[in-house]
Formats: structure tokens, sequence, C-alpha cells
């Protein structure tokens, strides 16, 4: 169905005829004008009909454009089913290691919870999901919405070290559960991805756990990051542990406290697994919603009267005049 955003708009278009009328009206009653102000007049005046129905195509096709035409597609009812997530994801100077092995190529860790957590996101229809990054501090990307798209989109433009080098898991916490406070009837998960350890921030993480349980909200803590990385030095190769800053019993007790579980996820295939585990959280019912798709439809009445526009420039060159003027002889 096809209707207008601000129709009220339309109210406009016989804007044109009252500076007409007012401009005939000061040349009626002999006041001086400048000249360049009487030759436009007289133009004006002296215009065919055709170029003043042109002219008048262009205002009715830019008044339209103005306000804004949509095409409204049909009632679509969102599901009434659905769990509330929120995803926090650290962004600290370590997620750069490359440690991980994505479609057979050695990546960091958080190009790999890039990958896996947006096809994650990609099948949460009906739930509502929530992005939190932390580094230094905790910051609110996305609150919770079931737009999936817009989530998975701030997800593939975060950038390591965004927000600082070091790690704020109780931020990121105590965020979460100001955000879930804001929501009275929802079943509150956290799904906290991190690869170290607290360092930074003015929260600690079994403060800001404690709270969360009070309030309600499951910690599913998911440590990142392999259990052994080759490298290269002057003696030839060496395996290390490139996990070991991750506080792995804390991450544990962050999930206990709360009723929540710890993962760990050493590749893809772990983590696509922990995701396969929390689709079976039991979602909650919610009033049933729906929404119209619209398009937007403004950019054809302006790009008809960008055309016309040109077209009668194009008339008015010596060439075209001359053109004109031979056929007319005809």
């Amino acid at each position: 169905m096809l209707t207008f955003a601000w129709a009220w708009l339309l109210l406009l278009l016989p804007l044109p005829l009252i500076f007409r009328k007012k401009q005939q009206d000061i040349e009626i009653s002999g006041h001086l004008l400048l000249p360049g102000i009487t030759t436009n007049g007289s133009q004006q005046i002296k215009q065919a009909p055709a170029s003043r129905k042109a002219y008048w195509l262009v205002w009715g096709l830019l008044i339209i454009a103005v306000t804004r035409p949509l095409w409204m597609g049909e009632p679509i009812e969102l599901p009434s089913k659905g769990r509330d997530l929120m995803v926090a994801v650290d962004l600290s100077g370590s997620m750069q290691i490359e440690d991980m092995v994505l479609d057979g190529k050695a990546v960091n860790r958080f190009t790999m919870v890039q990958s896996v957590l947006s096809e994650f996101i990609e099948r949460r229809k009906g739930d509502k999901l929530g992005l939190i990054l932390f580094a230094d501090h905790a910051y609110l990307q996305a609150p919770l919405t079931q737009d999936r798209r817009s989530v998975a989109q701030f997800l593939q433009e975060a950038q390591i070290g965004l927000v600082g080098k070091q790690t704020a898991i109780g931020e990121a916490i105590a965020l979460s559960v100001k955000r879930f406070d804001q929501i009275e009837q929802s079943n509150r998960v956290l799904i906290l991805l991190t690869d170290g350890s607290n360092n930074s921030g003015s929260v600690s993480p079994d403060q800001a756990a404690k709270i969360a349980a009070k309030r309600g909200i499951k910690i599913y803590s998911i440590g990142v990051g392999a259990d052994v990385m080759e490298r290269r030095t002057i003696f030839g190769k060496e395996r290390v542990n490139p996990s070991m800053d991750l506080d792995e019993n804390q991450l544990t007790s962050l999930a206990d406290a709360t009723g929540g579980r710890y993962f760990r996820a050493r590749n893809s295939q772990e983590l696509a697994q922990i995701y396969q585990e929390i689709d079976k959280l039991e979602p909650i019912s919610r009033d049933q919603v729906s929404y119209r798709p619209q398009s937007e439809l403004f950019y054809f009445p302006l790009a008809l009267a960008l055309l016309v526009t040109i077209l009668m420039a194009l008339t008015q060159l010596p060439m075209m005049k001359r053109v004109n003027i031979h056929w007319g002889k005809k």
C-alpha cells in the first residue's frame, strides 16, 4: 500500500502561484525595479506554455519526494516466544593472538569469535540480543533488540583495541545488570566471552556477579584461546601455552554464582557447540508483536525531477535552439 509519511507537505504545491501573483502585482504597481530583476520577471511572464508545464512538473515531483512516499508491505507477526541474551565480547589486546584456525587458516581470537558469533546471531529468530564491548572499560554497543542485522553489523565493525587493551570483566557484568533492570519479564542471560582475567575497571567480577545473581541474571562464561601454539625462535620451534592469562577459575566461579555454566572454547568447533548448548535455554512468552515492512520511494520522483531539469537545461543550449528553429521552419 502506498502512503506518505509527511502528506501535509502537499499543501506547498500551489506556492509558486502565490509568488507569481505577488510578482505581477509589483510590476503593475510601477515600482522602480533593478534592471536584472525586471528582466527576470519579463522572462518568466514570456515563458512558453510547454516550459511552464515543465517547471510545474519539476516542482510537483520535488514536493512528492519531500512528502516521503512509502510502500507498506503486509503485516508480519514476530515469534511470541524468545530469549533475552546480552553478549559481552572482550576487545583487549590479547584477542589478537593468532592461535585459532578458521577454514584452514590461522586467525586471531577475535576474528574467530566474530565469525562464529555472527552465525549464532543469525539463528536467533524471536530472541532479543544486546552487545557489550569491553577492554579498559565496558560500553554498550547495542541494547536488547530483535534487529539481528544491526547487532551483527556492530560486531563486524568492532576492532581490537577500540576501547583499550586491558580487561574489565566486572564492568561488563555490571553494565549488563543495568540494562536487564530496564526489562520486567525476561529470562536474563549474559554470554561473556573473554581470553584473560580481570585487570581493569572499577567493579570486581565477584561483586558484579553477586548483584547479577540477586537480579536473576545467569552468566554463561566462555574462555577463548588454544592450549598449545607453536612459535619460531632462533633455536627452532617451541610449543607454548597462549592461554596462560585466562583465569578459568574466576570464570567458573562467576557462572556458578549465577546458576550459569562455564565453557572452554579452544577452537571454532568448540565455540559453535557452546552456542548449541545455549540454544537449549527455555524461551519465555511475550506479547504478540507484528510489524509492516516499508520501502522508501522518494528517490523515484527525485530522480524524475532531476531528469526533467537536465532535459530543460539541454533545450536552452545554443545548438539545441538552432535545431528547434530549423525544425520549426520545416
